[in-house]
């Protein structure tokens, strides 16, 4: 045990009571959960969208709602049930990114939390977070950019009294706010092989939020760049020392996740496919790309993804690899099927304010959005190349 731990609980991951739990859920429970959340959408998510992608708008009151719901406590329990995370963001998704985007943010912050062997930040934040009552987001993707040789890590601490002082800045680090939380990993700065992973608290004065970006889509995601000016990072707040064996344990779970956007995603397509038929019918039969061809390819994809979130702990490189395979997968289909959407809607599709043209524009962040595709090309080639 480091220095840095030696002043807190240390124990294994334990299954958080919290209200509004659900243990490893039976078929029943999931399919209430995913009825109390398709309510939430159809009363205060829908009459939204627009504003949220037109005008950047925060739905910071639906994200609790889903938490009070329970759609952030599955997957944390003694027995994580990733299947009911992913379908319950997928209910967002069907209708709109940045808050199926969001969802995934707290998810992993969830996630991170729940699988930390530091007592301290799993028994202080871990049961609000599930309950929404503290949201908060992941800034991981400057972290598996580095781990995967693409990037250098941005964050420097050193070791003081109590805890870290970190320097430096994160570009983007989404779902956030001045009393949200998020996930961070930096390295010492006289021993840079040496990186530690933290809770970091957005109300503290030495972090600094800033939006200096506006985006094609995802505008509603509160995405800020983040400075650290010598930020006091108490050991209480420390998920992992050293970070390598954690970041194992909890990427399978971090990339599954993000399936549900994309779930949402193709559905909202589909949809949109669907709903041209009576009117568009009998000229869009000549396109290629039918909606049945969608709906195939999503069942073929939930059956993977769902068989492959039911052991994320799973340390088999040939698992490894088909986790990979999933996410690239979701992001390729996430892409064929907004432009087939687009296709199928026409012109009418094409005007400011239309579902079509903003799934187009969303789909787009289901594949660049950490890990990208490019980047699960590379960690396949690199795989190959072991």
């Amino acid at each position: 045990m480091s220095a840095a731990l030696a002043s807190v609980t240390l124990s294994e991951p334990v299954p958080v009571t919290a209200v509004g739990m659900i243990p490893a859920a039976s078929l029943s429970v999931r399919d209430d959960l995913l009825g109390r959340l398709r309510g939430i959408v159809a009363s205060d998510l829908l009459p939204q969208v627009h504003k949220i992608d037109h005008e950047g708008i925060y739905p910071d009151a639906i994200m609790r709602s889903f938490g009070e719901a329970g759609a952030y406590s599955a997957h944390i329990g003694a027995k994580p049930d990733l299947i009911t995370a992913i379908e319950a963001m997928a209910v967002a998704g069907e209708h709109c990114l940045s808050t199926a985007f969001c969802i995934w943010c707290q998810d992993a912050l969830a996630w991170y939390l729940a699988q930390s062997q530091n007592a301290a930040p799993r028994q202080a934040l871990l049961g609000k977070v599930a309950q929404g009552a503290l949201l908060g987001g992941t800034g991981l993707s400057n972290p598996m950019k580095s781990f995967f040789g693409i990037e250098p890590l941005k964050l420097k601490g050193r070791r003081v009294k109590g805890g870290y002082e970190v320097s430096g800045g994160l570009p983007w680090v989404s779902n956030l706010g001045d009393d949200h939380l998020f996930g961070a990993v930096f390295e010492l700065a006289d021993t840079p092989q040496h990186r530690v992973m933290a809770v970091v608290d957005c109300s503290r004065e030495d972090i600094v939020l800033r939006q200096s970006t506006h985006f094609l889509a995802l505008e509603g995601t509160r995405t800020m760049a983040v400075t650290f000016r010598k930020a006091f990072i108490p050991d209480s707040m420390v998920l992992a020392e050293p970070v390598e064996g954690f970041i194992k344990r909890i990427r399978a779970g971090f990339i599954l996740l993000q399936a549900g956007m994309a779930f949402g995603l193709i559905q909202g397509c589909i949809n949109i496919m669907r709903g041209t038929e009576k009117g568009l019918g009998h000229i869009n039969k000549y396109i290629p790309e039918q909606p049945a061809m969608f709906e195939d390819a999503l069942a073929a994809m939930r059956e993977t993804v769902h068989g492959l979130a039911a052991t994320p702990f799973d340390t088999d490189p040939a698992y490894w690899r088909a986790v990979i395979e999933a996410r690239l997968a979701a992001g390729d289909w996430s892409l064929k099927a907004a432009q087939a959407a687009m296709l199928h809607a026409g012109a009418s599709g094409y005007i400011v304010g239309a579902a079509a043209q903003r799934r187009l524009r969303e789909s787009y962040f289901v594949a660049i959005v950490t890990p990208a595709t490019k980047q699960l090309r590379k960690m396949l080639a690199d795989l190959d190349a072991k």
